[in-house]
């Protein structure tokens, strides 16, 4: 088995670990191991766009149809012979 050290490890962080170990019943490392565990072993959620975000927070106050300008033809091409 390896083992790693953590450097600079946020005080905060460190008495988290220590209540969250307790409460599982188990050491700091146990449950440091746990944790890391558990997020290398998990799926990545996949990432919304930012389209499908904007859609979701605007979707509960409904939508509105915007009439579309009709589209001029494309313009042909400069022709440099």
């Amino acid at each position: 088995m390896a083992s790693i050290t953590i450097r600079n490890l946020d005080d905060e962080v460190k008495r988290k670990l220590r209540i969250r170990a307790a409460e599982h019943g188990c050491s700091m490392e146990a449950e440091a191991r746990e944790i890391l565990a558990e997020a290398v072993n998990s799926e990545p959620k996949p990432r919304k766009g930012l389209g499908t975000r904007i859609h979701e927070r605007f979707k509960a106050i409904g939508g509105i149809d915007l009439e579309l300008p009709e589209r001029d033809p494309m313009p042909e091409p400069p022709n440099f012979e």
